[in-house]
């Protein structure tokens, strides 16, 4: 058998007849995003989602009514639903075959309940619509559209999702930036015949009929009045034991589809969407809900690299921000990752800068488009957004220590802006200025870069092992000097923590402030090949823990009333003390190192010689 059977292969359906109109709808997510449009959906839907194998798509099932909803995710970046799927489709190894299979599959399809949330979802779009046209009515909306609305650009940072295709319905054309085999006859969009990839995406077809039954080109109605829909077919293909191309699915099927429905094939202007994704013996078949991506939602000015709202939002998500949060984008570009923040979570405070004054600009004028989308909203409640944006030096931010809850920022990939050269200058200055802004122990931050072998390099994962009977305090020394306490490590108990490279830790007893070992040093300075910090008790005097179990005994107003010598008083009110032990480290460290050049002098004083 070609395929599986239905009933057992298939997966995620249509909603059963007698009950509530519902649709199982996927979404493609950016991908490594997944889990986080998982909860999203969760969150604000009330379903639950199933990740799918084929990376970058999840499925979820909701009522029909609950579509604007639906579209209102933030994650998400298409969405389409499902007319059925195959979780386990047994293609034919014959080319002639499979493709004979896949136009017999569309006339077994259940059809009726998605085409019915189409429709629903078609009604939806026309209500925005005419919401749209009643705004465009007032002078003042149409000056703003005309200052940049949502509509005002592209991104330049990714490509469109639906690319229009060649006039000519017959036509096979391939998009994305992977080259794809064009069908016997036809060429590529450069005119130079190309071969396919193992993955071929978004290949699109329009497969006009040449029966009678047919409307004739360029007819919207049949001779009964009714409109005839035209149609478009999207293939989706990832997987290398395929005996045919994506191009030749997307037509074969596209001629069964066009011969079931007596639909009219339109590359361009078409009304319906027909979806077909494969990936390894993965089938789904689908119908699209949006036009565009949902991600062209708040950024009106473009700059190089512009990133979309979904990313931003996934990675504001993963840091799970709290209300009065201090959220800083110390590298926005064009301000994708504040403004989205400003208008999901508005009861954080989002600050925004960049040492590029025409990124400062252009973050400016989109929090400018957003607040003047708010005014046309509702102009009774518009009261601006907690969003701030300031040109500064990310190496130098004016921001005190530890005063910023989280840091968001995609980073500089040293492709499209500066060079992989200059990153590794540039990522550890970042680095160690953000670990200075962010709030000790609870400050978190999310880094987008694909420069992961810098990035890497400035990294330090450390297990701290506390191998001692006391309770033990983590010290971090700040950028300014200062300590700066974590919580406390239980006796015979570890932690593992996340460091840079240089940072300084002592670590201290944490009812007596004793000073204890550290790889059997005072010291621990973080390092990427140091990947443990073994905390042990030093070799104390016999004066020293003598004086430690009196102060344990004994209340420091009462020392004066024992009967001990003069000195130990003195001795006993010396308590433990960090700064006193900074210094003294210094002064040792200063002495090494002054050492260190002296003996490098005579050593090359003598060489001289």
């Amino acid at each position: 058998m070609a395929q599986a059977d239905a009933a057992g292969d298939a997966g995620l359906g249509p909603a059963q007849q007698g009950a509530e109109l519902a649709a199982v709808i996927g979404a493609t997510v950016p991908t490594g995003f997944e889990h986080t449009a998982a909860e999203e959906v969760r969150e604000k839907l009330g379903s639950a989602s199933r990740i799918s194998r084929d990376r970058g798509k999840i499925y979820f099932e909701v009522p029909a009514r609950s579509l604007p909803q639906v579209h209102r995710l933030r994650s998400v970046d298409n969405l389409f639903v499902v007319v059925q799927e195959f979780k386990d489709y047994q293609f034919e190894e014959n080319k002639e075959d499979a493709l004979k299979h896949l136009e017999d599959l569309v006339k077994n399809l259940p059809w009726s309940d998605p085409l019915k949330v189409w429709e629903l979802n078609n009604s939806l779009k026309k209500k925005k619509t005419k919401r749209k046209k009643h705004n465009l009515q007032n002078p003042a909306s149409r000056e703003k559209l005309g200052d940049g609305g949502e509509e005002g650009g592209a991104d330049q940072n990714t490509t469109t999702e639906q690319e229009d295709c060649a006039p000519n319905p017959a036509a096979v054309e391939p998009t994305g930036g992977q080259d794809t085999e064009t069908p016997q006859g036809l060429t590529s969009r450069n005119g130079v015949e190309e071969e396919e990839d193992n993955e071929a995406p978004d290949v699109k077809v329009g497969v006009q009929a040449g029966s009678e039954s047919g409307s004739k080109a360029g007819d919207s109605e049949t001779g009964e009045g009714e409109k005839v829909l035209r149609f478009r077919v999207t293939c989706n293909r990832a997987g290398d034991k395929h005996s045919f191309t994506s191009n030749e699915a997307a037509r074969d099927f596209g001629g069964a589809v066009q011969e079931h429905f007596q639909w009219k094939a339109d590359m361009t202007n078409f009304d319906v969407e027909v979806l077909l994704n494969i990936h390894n013996n993965e089938v789904v078949v689908g119908i699209a809900l949006t036009e565009e991506s949902l991600h062209r939602r708040n950024i009106t000015h473009f700059g190089p690299t512009t990133l979309r709202s979904t990313l931003a939002y996934g990675m504001l998500r993963l840091c799970d921000p709290q209300p009065t949060d201090i959220i800083v984008d110390p590298m926005c570009g064009t301000g994708a990752i504040p403004i989205e923040g400003a208008a999901e979570w508005p009861d954080c405070y989002h600050l925004a800068g960049d040492n590029s004054p025409q990124a400062v600009k252009r973050a400016a004028n989109n929090i400018c488009s957003l607040l003047r989308k708010n005014e046309s909203k509702d102009s009774s409640t518009a009261l601006g957004v907690p969003l701030d944006v300031i040109q500064w030096d990310i190496c130098n931010l004016p921001l005190r220590t530890g005063s910023v809850d989280i840091v968001v920022t995609d980073m500089p990939f040293g492709k499209r802006i500066g060079s992989k050269k200059k990153n590794w200058d540039l990522y550890p200055a970042c680095l160690m200025e953000m670990g200075r802004i962010c709030t000790p122990g609870t400050g978190r931050a999310v880094l987008l870069t694909q420069d992961k072998k810098c990035f890497a390099k400035e990294l330090s994962q450390v297990i701290f092992n506390n191998y001692s009977p006391r309770c033990v305090l983590p010290v971090w020394l700040d950028f300014e000097g200062q300590p700066r306490r974590y919580p406390v490590l239980q006796p015979r108990s570890g932690r593992v923590m996340h460091s840079y490279r240089g940072h300084l830790w002592l670590f201290r007893d944490a009812g007596t402030n004793d000073g204890l070992l550290v790889n059997q040093q005072e010291l621990f300075v973080a390092a990427p090949n140091v990947t443990k910090a073994d905390i042990t008790l030093p070799v104390f005097t016999l004066k020293e823990r003598c004086l430690q179990v009196v102060r344990s005994l004994v209340s420091p107003v009462d020392y004066r009333k024992l009967d001990i010598v003069q000195s130990l008083y003195e001795d006993l009110e010396d308590h433990p003390d960090i700064w006193k032990d900074l210094q003294r480290l210094s002064l040792e460290r200063n002495e090494a190192l002054r050492n260190k050049t002296m003996e490098n002098h005579d050593d090359s004083l003598q060489i001289h010689q």
